[in-house]
């Protein structure tokens, strides 16, 4: 029996060895997704460590990571097998921050004034509960039924739905939450973020401040053939920057996210492969260039933080967002932006009245048809950092759908020609959870 359990301990050992071995360079990544996840997860949303690692963190090989929460020091450390450790740091006011072993945490630091007045009026325009609302055309028992088929049922692992929001002439029509979440629970948008980060060069356009059509203000691209590349290209991802976006590996997208200080830099010192406006390329870097692009727009370091929340987040009472920084201190326009399921329909509901917040106008009519007009190269699936269905991707709805989407099947669905918003937050994209089923359900509950 000894030698039994001796030989399964070294059948263990040279397996540990062998994972350690092959995944070594991703240790440092692994250990950085973890670490960040695990911060803003408990310190932004006040999820446990249990519930992080079995939700956010059950991805393979970020299970691998070893985790620890330290509450009275705001912070969460990981590390895979002892190796590889690394540390994410929370501030009240700029959510977590993954650092390295040179950044200075007792450095002082600027957060953005907010400012968040009661408003009485209902949701989503006023800061009270929304009205009771119901409207003939709407099969709710068929809408009841659509919203709950997209949550797992009997304990199953699929779907890995946490909340759906759907809203219909302004009202709620449908809310429902998977267990442990609710309609205070922020939930991380992942790349959603990227289309929060364009919605400012729309409003600062609305404002006379930027030319779309203007080469980008990079000087370092000033006198070589980048200097042809324009804020157009780059909001259509169309710049011909060279740019890798795979996460089951190590890339450009990954080490920018959990190795660099600066993130808008890796983009920006990217050679040119392409030919602008003819050569699209989702790339995170790409926002964070522009999130970077932005910070110039501004005298101080205050301004450009304030000026996230008071032209927009704050402005349509997102009031539970944050957006996480760098260890520059910029905005992550690619990834951070974490919100109430709510809170993202109304950006949602932004973009369905075009730019205008009950009566307030935010950014040009013209820009929500700018942002959800095909980019050329792109095969009609992207616009201007939205997603869109002019393509068909999803089959049974409009095809004047567009949408913000992240990672894991994070999505603000708006479809103008139906007057809808809807919201699906989760663990899980197309791969296992059937959207287009999802949408032709939900567009069924609407009689004619």
């Amino acid at each position: 029996m000894k030698k039994t359990f001796k030989i399964a301990g070294i059948l263990l050992l040279i397996a540990i060895l062998y994972i350690v071995f092959t995944n070594y360079p991703k240790l440092e990544l692994i250990s950085g997704f973890s670490a960040k996840n695990v911060a803003s997860g408990h310190f932004i949303d006040n999820r446990s460590l249990d519930l992080i690692e079995k939700s956010d963190n059950d991805i393979k090989l970020i299970r691998l990571a070893n985790n620890t929460i330290d509450k009275s020091g705001n912070f969460a450390t990981s590390s895979v097998f002892g190796l590889q450790k690394r540390k994410a740091v929370y501030r009240e006011g700029l959510g977590s921050l993954l650092i390295d072993e040179d950044f200075d945490v007792t450095k002082p630091y600027l957060i953005p004034k907010r400012i968040q007045p009661k408003i009485d009026l209902p949701y989503p325009f006023g800061t009270n509960e929304p009205k009771d609302s119901a409207f003939s055309e709407v099969n709710y028992s068929k809408l009841n039924k659509a919203v709950a088929n997209a949550f797992d049922k009997n304990k199953a692992v699929e779907r890995r739905t946490r909340s759906v929001v759907i809203l219909y002439k302004d009202h709620i029509i449908a809310e429902k939450y998977e267990d442990g979440f609710d309609k205070n629970s922020r939930i991380l948008g992942w790349s959603m973020t990227k289309s929060i980060t364009a919605t400012y060069f729309g409003i600062l356009q609305y404002q006379n401040k930027i030319n779309l059509n203007n080469p980008a203000p990079i000087s370092e691209w000033a006198n070589d053939e980048r200097s042809k590349i324009t804020l157009n290209n780059l909001i259509q991802m169309n710049s011909g920057l060279e740019w890798e976006e795979k996460y089951d590996k190590i890339c450009d997208a990954t080490k920018m996210l959990f190795k660099s200080k600066d993130m808008g830099q890796v983009q920006l010192e990217k050679p040119l492969i392409g030919k602008p406006n003819s050569s699209w390329n989702y790339s995170s870097g790409t926002s964070n260039l522009l999130s970077k692009i932005l910070r110039k727009q501004f005298k101080t370091q205050q301004e450009y933080l304030d000026f996230w929340y008071s032209s927009l987040i704050d402005k349509i009472g997102m009031y539970s967002m944050i957006v996480e920084t760098d260890m520059t201190g910029t905005y992550v326009g690619s990834s951070y932006a974490w919100a109430t399921t709510r809170d993202w329909a109304k950006f949602g509901l932004l973009y369905l009245h075009n730019g205008n917040w009950n009566g307030e106008q935010l950014f040009d009519a013209s820009w929500s048809k700018y942002v959800s007009t095909p980019t050329a190269t792109s095969d009609g699936k992207y616009g201007g950092h939205l997603w869109l269905n002019s393509g068909g991707k999803y089959p049974d709805a409009p095809r004047d759908l567009y949408y913000a989407s992240g990672f894991q099947g994070q999505k603000v669905i708006i479809i103008p020609s139906k007057d809808l918003i809807i919201v699906r937050m989760g663990l899980t994209d197309d791969e296992s959870f059937d959207f287009n089923e999802f949408l032709k359900e939900v567009l069924e509950s609407f009689g004619k």
